[in-house]
């Protein structure tokens, strides 16, 4: 029981103490790729690795490539 109560306050601190991560991408790639995983074979932690790693990359990439397109004005005149 101490053993419990020990790991709950560990778990509890490193929570409070860690900043959030830049993950855009990654949650949508793991549960894809834990899916397909899982039905090819039987390695769904192994596809939630590949997948989280190849949607985080698509999702750097696109951003990548939104930030080289130029920005249309909203305001102003239309001619």
């Amino acid at each position: 029981m101490k053993t419990i109560v020990a790991c709950a306050a560990i778990v509890l601190g490193i929570a409070g103490t860690t900043v959030p991560a830049d993950a855009k991408g990654c949650l949508k790639g793991a549960v894809v790729g834990g899916a397909v995983g899982h039905f090819a074979g039987r390695h769904g932690v192994l596809g939630a690795a590949a997948g989280c790693a190849i949607g985080h990359h698509q999702a750097n990439k696109a951003e990548r490539q939104n930030a080289r397109q130029p920005r249309r004005s909203t305001t102003g005149s239309r001619y």
